[in-house]
Parts: structure tokens; sequence; C-alpha cells
């Protein structure tokens, strides 16, 4: 009779072999494979128990071949099913240039001419802001020459501050001092005594040689209150008559011609 092979009583490590050994047969017995999870099958006694030696050679072998087994890829087999459970992962940004994960996105069309757009307005704001800047110093350097020639006193002065006071070019002061100076040669006081308006009790006055109804329909409302022969309000009612009657082009040109090119009034 031969001796009885003896079976050494389970310790914990060799409970833990035991239940990983048949854990692992039970998943080969059904297909299934765990991503990550190595399995092996153990030989086994028949009573379900293998011997140290057999567990820790098996053992030894499967973790060997974990590290050395080549991660099998996703490409389908002959029978159109997939060879294998790993597959390359791709990150793509769209725009992005080929090779280059986070390069910038190339800007388009669009975005160049968005850009192209907005240095253009800017282009045009600046101008803008350079011409309103350039005729505010004009007009700044007028009213100081203005100031000037006014503060000098005289026949200059007083048109200057009436053009300004009806908010009138100075560019009409030549043609304006041209009539002054032939209806009154200058002088605020000067009285026409021997017209027709005269003999009508009517006689013209001032500068510009108004008549007292004249003065009084067209004198500029803030020089409504003055004398008619206060020299800017006669100069803004012989003006403002001239103007509604003949027209700025009479005041530019410094009055009304005959055929000759003699003055004859306004």
């Amino acid at each position: 009779m031969s001796a009885a092979r003896t079976v050494r009583s389970p310790g914990p490590a060799h409970a833990a072999r035991r239940a990983g050994t048949a854990t692992a047969a039970t998943g080969a017995a059904f297909g299934v494979l765990a991503s990550g999870a190595f399995a092996t099958i153990v030989p086994t006694t028949l009573d379900g128990t293998a011997t140290e030696a057999d567990a820790e050679e098996s053992t030894t072998a499967t973790t060997l071949a974990a590290y050395t087994a080549t991660i099998p890829s996703s490409s389908a087999g002959s029978d159109g099913s997939p060879s294998g459970y790993f597959s390359p992962v791709s990150f793509e940004h769209s725009g992005a240039a080929s090779g280059a994960l986070q390069a910038a996105a190339p800007a388009d069309d669009i975005d160049i001419a968005s850009v192209g757009k907005a240095r253009e307005i800017a282009d045009r704001i600046a101008e803008e802001h350079r011409r309103a800047a350039e005729a505010q110093a004009q007009r700044e350097a007028e009213q100081a020459r203005l100031q000037e020639l006014i503060a000098k006193g005289g026949v200059d002065a007083w048109i200057a501050e009436a053009l300004d006071h009806m908010g009138m070019s100075q560019s009409y002061a030549t043609g304006l001092k041209r009539i002054i100076m032939k209806e009154s040669n200058g002088d605020p006081n000067a009285i026409n005594n021997w017209d027709s308006n005269a003999l009508r009790g009517t006689p013209s006055e001032g500068l510009m040689q108004v008549i007292p109804s004249t003065f009084k329909a067209y004198v500029h409302p803030d020089f409504a209150h003055e004398d008619i022969t206060h020299p800017i309000a006669n100069i803004t009612a012989g003006v403002r008559y001239m103007v509604d009657r003949y027209g700025l082009e009479t005041l530019a040109a410094g009055g009304r011609t005959g055929a000759n090119g003699g003055y004859i009034g306004y």
C-alpha cells in the first residue's frame, strides 16, 4: 500500500493564492478577460487544492508574462472582430497645425478683414480729431485777433464786432468797409441832408446811412435799444437790410455797382 500524499494546511498566503487561482480559472472558463488584470490557471489536485510549488511557479510565470507581453492593437481580425482591447487615442485641436497639439489656430480671412476694418476706423477717427483740433486752434487764433482789433477801436473794430455779433464770417469785412467808406466815410454821426429821404424828413444816418424806419426794422435785437448812430447797431441794421434785399453777394462785392463799375449804393 502506497503512502498517502500529504497536503500542507493552507496558511493565509496560500488561501489568497487559491482564491486568485479559482477566480482566474472561472473567468477563463467563461472567456472573460479584465483589462489591466492578469489571470492564470494553476494546476490543482482532485480536491481543488494546489501545491505551493506549483502555485509559486505559475504565479512567477504569469508575472513575467505581464511585463513582457505586447499590448494588442484595436485593428479588426480576419472575421471583423476586434483583435485587442487597447486603442490609441489622438487629441485634435480644430485649426491647430499638424503635429502641434496646442498650436494656435491660424487667423482666417474674416479675422484679417476685421482687423483691417478696425484699423481703418481708428485712423479715420484720429484724423477727424486732428482736424477738429486744428479748426479749434484756428477759431481761437481768429478770436484773439478780433479782440485785439476791437480793442483798437475805429471802423475796422466796429465792423469786426458787428459781424461777430451777427455770427457772420470776417471775410465780409473788406466789402463791408468799402460800403461804409462810400456811405459815410467812416463817420458814425454822418447825416445826409440833401437826398430824397432828407426831403421827406427821414434823412439817412450813421455809418451805413440808414433811415429810421429801416433801422427799426433791421437792427439786431440785441441793439434795439441803441440810438441809430450807434456804430455797431447801425452796421447790423444796414447789413441785415442789404442781405435781405440783395443777397450776400452784394455784401461780399462791396455794394452795388453801375455799368461803368462805379458804386451806386445798396
